[in-house]
């Protein structure tokens, strides 16, 4: 053992010796030829410098001060390299730490879940049910266990209640719009023209979307609350949020971890629309503070189909026990009774409205705070959505387009496709058919109504037109209106492309 321990330090003492010789020749002699070599950067200088001269000395600083720039432009970048190394391992090691501390929630997370599903299995046993049979026993147990608890509290609320309402004879939509008016300003003090009222019920009749648009504090979300209040059932208000990008943050989502589907007011407020026979009002507030086309993506291309059988929108991929009664295999019906009413704001903090939403909605445009006028008192008006729907449709066949207006619409097409490349399309025809008979029904006029869908249906895509350029055949445009309608009969468009041509 003694030799062996002998050996053991002689090879550790030579192995340590070697290394140091290596570093010393390593980082040490590699300068030690060149140490000896100072002096003679000195005895260059003083066989040179006598002869230097003005010049010569004037450059020989100046190459010096670079010199030394240099020097310390290599030592400054080394120090930067040396920061961003130590930052880099501090940030891969911080990611390290992070990553762990994630895993562990992510395991203390799921162990909650399985002592949370191993309560409620108690919990069902102990109610006595068994695989794949139906909830029975208090509603709070229900909506408990259910995986959309406030839509299971909304069938719980609605069960058994009777929400029938009667017909009520008499009623015209020019009644309908007067009365309206009426409500508005002696109950609730919001005061609006009989012109943009018959806007909203036409509007109504034509498509589910309503947007309400202009200047703040114009009285656009009274507008959508007060026809709530007008129809017996408050209208539902959602705030629309910057950051929404999808339909999850509309509708919600379903949690795998917790097994329950994240509910919005927004699904709640549609869902109880299934259970009401009247028109329910569901307001997207500041609607444009994100992209519509992004998160109402789902409703625009709903809503364009034919048959209403399949306006349905899908929430999970399959039906259990417990689910709200009103969901058909995972999906749900948007039922015709709804209307949603979009309000937008239009300044620089709001994104702009594409077309593909105006071509599926009814914009109404607010400019001007409504003038306070004398009104008879009127009481809400409790009817059901069928009567409405039947009024729409009673419109369409009493005050049918005349084909006068047609022929006169369809030369203006011709016109505005000539000078702007610009066509009314096929989805803006429909909707003059329904609009047009549905505001004169209203109490309008259908040069009026032909006003209205012009100028917000065809004048606003000029927005996308590099209007500079185009003055003098907005100008010919006006000259044509006149000369087709009649002098100042289409205010409305005569008033758009005036501004078009100031501000540009």
């Amino acid at each position: 053992m003694t030799a062996y321990f002998e050996y053991l330090r002689q090879m550790l003492v030579a192995f340590f010796t070697d290394l140091g010789i290596f570093l010393r020749k390593v980082f040490v002699d590699a300068w030690y030829d060149v140490g000896n070599n100072f002096s003679n950067y000195n005895n260059i200088f003083n066989t040179h410098q006598p002869e230097f001269g003005f010049w010569g000395w004037f450059f020989w600083v100046l190459f010096l001060l670079v010199f030394i720039g240099l020097i310390g432009a290599i030592l400054f970048g080394l120090h930067l390299l040396l920061r961003k190394y130590i930052r880099f391992v501090k940030k891969e090691i911080d990611k390290d730490e992070l990553r762990r501390q994630v895993e562990r929630l992510n395991y203390e997370l799921y162990q909650a879940t399985e002592e949370k599903n191993k309560i409620l299995n108690l919990k069902t046993a102990y109610m006595g049910l068994k695989p794949g049979e139906e909830l029975q026993g208090p509603e709070e147990i229900k909506e408990a266990l259910s995986r959309f608890p406030k839509l299971t509290a909304v069938d719980s609320n609605y069960k058994d209640r009777n929400t029938s309402i009667m017909f009520k004879e008499g009623l015209s939509l020019e009644e309908l719009c007067n009365s309206f008016r009426n409500y508005a300003a002696s109950k609730l003090g919001f005061y609006y023209t009989i012109d943009v009222v018959r806007q909203l019920f036409a509007g109504m009749a034509t498509s589910k979307l309503i947007i309400l648009e202009g200047i703040s504090g114009t009285g656009k979300t009274s507008l959508a609350y007060a026809l709530g209040k007008f129809f017996c059932f408050d209208s539902s208000i959602i705030p629309v949020q910057p950051s929404w990008k999808d339909r999850s943050e509309l509708l919600g989502y379903y949690n795998e971890f917790t097994k329950k589907f994240n509910e919005t007011e927004f699904l709640k407020s549609l869902y109880i629309t299934t259970y009401r026979k009247d028109i329910n009002v569901i307001v997207l507030d500041e609607m444009n503070l994100a992209r519509i086309e992004y998160y109402f993506a789902e409703f625009l291309s709903v809503m364009e189909m034919k048959d209403k059988e399949n306006w349905v929108i899908d929430l999970i991929p399959s039906q259990e026990p417990g689910d709200p009664i009103n969901l058909q295999e995972g999906k749900l019906r948007i039922p015709q009774n709804v209307l949603f009413i979009g309000t937008a704001n239009n300044d620089d903090s709001t994104f702009t409205i594409s077309d593909k939403v105006y071509d599926r909605a009814i914009s109404l445009f607010f400019d001007d705070k409504g003038r306070p006028f004398e009104a008879q008192e009127q009481e809400p008006l409790s009817i059901p959505y069928a009567q409405l729907e039947a009024l729409f449709s009673e419109a369409k066949k009493q005050y049918e387009i005349s084909q006068d207006m047609l022929k006169k619409f369809d030369e203006l097409d011709n016109f505005v496709i000539k000078k702007f490349k610009l066509a009314f399309g096929n989805r803006i025809l429909k909707q003059l058919e329904t609009f047009v008979p549905n505001y004169v029904a209203c109490g309008g006029t259908e040069t009026d109504a032909f006003d209205f869908i012009f100028t917000n249906k065809i004048l606003k895509k000029f927005e996308s037109l590099n209007i500079a350029f185009l003055k003098e055949e907005l100008q010919e445009l006006s000259v044509y209106l006149d000369k087709l309608y009649g002098k100042g009969k289409f205010p409305k468009a005569q008033s758009y492309i005036e501004s078009m041509i100031k501000n540009n």
